[in-house]
């Protein structure tokens, strides 16, 4: 199945600016979309963003106007620009794609491995 390589994030001062890359390896018939999630400590997984196959996007109301999602259809790799950042945005940051493996294969989702987030005032 296809792996998620996450890379980006970092320790930044808030105000500041990131970018992180979530890249799919390995085939994939299909995906229906490439999302971001984030997890703080001691809170639950919580939706950053979603690019579909077709470009339109989502964004949780915390980080719209701030954060923009991007996709490399060619290299099957999503990009999460956050800027502006603010403390409360520090997470662990997750990526996770939808897809079909196989035409005949039901849809699947597979997570990357995560990556720290961490803003300081």
């Amino acid at each position: 199945h296809p792996q998620l390589v996450q890379s980006g994030g970092g320790s930044v001062q808030a105000g500041g600016s990131l970018r992180l890359s979530c890249a799919a390896s390995g085939y994939i018939y299909f995906i229906y979309d490439m999302s971001w999630y984030r997890q703080a400590p001691g809170k639950e997984r919580e939706f950053v963003s979603n690019i579909y196959s077709n470009g339109s996007t989502n964004y949780a109301d915390s980080v719209k106007g701030r954060f923009t999602i991007s996709q490399d259809n060619a290299k099957n790799t999503a990009y999460l620009q956050m800027n502006r950042l603010k403390p409360e945005d520090t997470a662990m940051y997750y990526c996770k794609i939808t897809c079909k493996e196989y035409w005949s294969r039901p849809r699947v989702s597979h997570w990357g491995q995560g990556t720290q987030v961490t803003v300081s005032s």
